[in-house]
């Protein structure tokens, strides 16, 4: 069974100017499973207050460094009774952590020779400059978890197997969420005139949307895209702005997703995108995975499950993370990006209308803290409806792949709609591939600015 496994609750130190110190988690960990072990967040500062983030990343970086230089250029681990060759991909600065007395995690992805993708977390224990590893435990392999995490009363958190967890171990809050969001970025160096451009989400049927704040900088203007659908914040900058930042605050009240009536599609809904074309081979693809099945709805789930079956959660290499179809029809690995333009590419190919949307997917296994980043998700049109579906969360949690074919849970907010965007002024390189993380651009050439994305719930769910 391939279920997501759930982080501990990590509280991103770039947003946060106080570290959660989590010592039951370090003792899970590695083996200790003693009682009384609880969060410790009243731990005096003194306790936590000489390390930050940069100095875990610093530590695990150099860890990996001297492994790969012990290991002739690979990171080199055992793992269900054979040796990994690993590369480093990814240092996940919003899940580092101090646990307080000296004892650190660091969650990081790395590749094998094979071309797998391992999530692994690494403890670590010292100071600044002295950090040693004492545990690491392999959570993921391409997306998909080896167990889940479960917090009890006494705030401590345990291990438990996948076959014991429920849809909320996994990311799934159902019926309703409230929540404040903070959509917050850090502007470069800028050594001429420049131009930001921002998703500004606003309310729709499911979700309702009120700015709580807005911190900016430059001249702003807030303009709808052609399609009348995405309201776009675009910041005007100059030198002076350099170093600066943008903090946007929303208080959000969202309800979970399933088919729904609505206006009929638009042509749109059926035409091709500059990186979601219907190509020969896609449509001759689409075409077998349909045979034979007449109604909308089957042949839709046929593909969904083409896609679920040819496609793997694997975040490396160049070409990945773009939404790109023809990519993840051919390379078959990406994001969540990759594997719903694919779906949309099959969907339109065959006749069957289908459309993006992207933003945020809200931890469900704590209540306020950092965000690994943006998330995205696809409808289609069938028996007169909107089906809302998520194909790349449904090959992670394949529990829940009947559940994320026809729903979104409460626990998202949507940023932006659709492909190509046209907003006027257009940044230099075209129309908008899709709006998630601001698109910078100076004097005409993109830049990139340093983002995070954070909440707080409101309610419980």
């Amino acid at each position: 069974m391939r279920i997501e496994t759930l982080k501990p609750p990590w509280i991103c130190a770039t947003i946060c100017s106080r570290l959660m110190a989590i010592i039951a988690v370090f003792a899970l960990s590695t083996g200790y499973f003693g009682e009384g072990l609880a969060d410790t967040a009243g731990t005096s500062s003194a306790a936590v207050s000489t390390v930050v983030t940069a100095d875990i990343q610093a530590g695990i970086e150099r860890h990996i460094e001297e492994q790969v230089r012990l290991g002739n250029g690979y990171l080199c681990l055992m793992f269900k009774d054979r040796e990994l060759r690993l590369k480093l991909v990814k240092v996940h600065t919003e899940y580092l952590a101090n646990l307080g007395s000296s004892r650190h995690f660091a969650c990081v992805d790395l590749a094998d020779v094979s071309g797998d993708v391992y999530d692994v977390d690494f403890f670590l224990t010292g100071e600044p400059g002295s950090m040693t590893v004492t545990e690491t435990t392999v959570h993921k392999i391409n997306g998909q978890p080896y167990y889940a995490w479960e917090q009890k009363k006494d705030k401590t958190w345990h291990r438990i197997p996948l076959e014991r967890a429920a849809e909320s171990h996994f990311g799934v809050i159902r019926g309703r969420d409230s929540f404040e969001f903070k959509y917050w970025a850090k502007l470069p160096e800028l050594k001429a005139p420049a131009r930001m451009w921002i998703p500004l989400p606003e309310t729709d049927r499911f979700q309702s949307v009120e700015i709580i704040s807005l911190h900016i900088t430059g001249e702003k203007r807030i303009v709808y895209d052609k399609e009348n659908v995405n309201r776009v914040l675009i910041l005007d900058l100059a030198p002076e702005d350099s170093g600066k930042t943008i903090d946007i605050r929303f208080a959000v009240r969202r309800s979970e997703k399933a088919a729904y009536t609505a206006p009929k599609p638009g042509e749109s809904d059926l035409e091709p995108d500059k990186l979601v074309p219907i190509t020969t081979e896609i449509r001759t693809t689409a075409r077998k995975v349909v045979d034979g099945k007449k109604e909308d709805l089957v042949r839709a789930r046929a593909l969904y499950d083409h896609v679920i079956d040819r496609m793997r959660y694997i975040k490396t290499g160049e070409g990945w993370g773009k939404g790109d179809a023809v990519y993840a029809c051919s390379v078959r690995t990406g994001n969540c990006t990759d594997y719903h333009a694919y779906f949309i590419s099959l969907a339109r190919s065959v006749g069957i209308p289908a459309r993006f949307a992207i933003g945020a997917a809200i931890p469900s296994d704590r209540n306020d803290g950092g965000i690994s980043g943006y998330h995205c998700w696809v409808e289609f049109y069938a028996d007169g409806k909107w089906w809302p579906v998520d194909i790349s969360e449904a090959d992670k949690y394949t529990s829940l792949s009947t559940y994320y074919f026809g729903h979104h849970p409460a626990n998202r907010f949507e940023f932006s709609r659709n492909r190509d965007l046209e907003v006027d002024p257009l940044p230099a390189s075209g129309p908008i591939n899709f709006l998630a993380y601001p698109i910078l651009e100076v004097e005409g050439k993109p830049v990139k600015a340093d983002v995070v994305f954070s909440f707080k719930r409101t309610a419980q769910p």
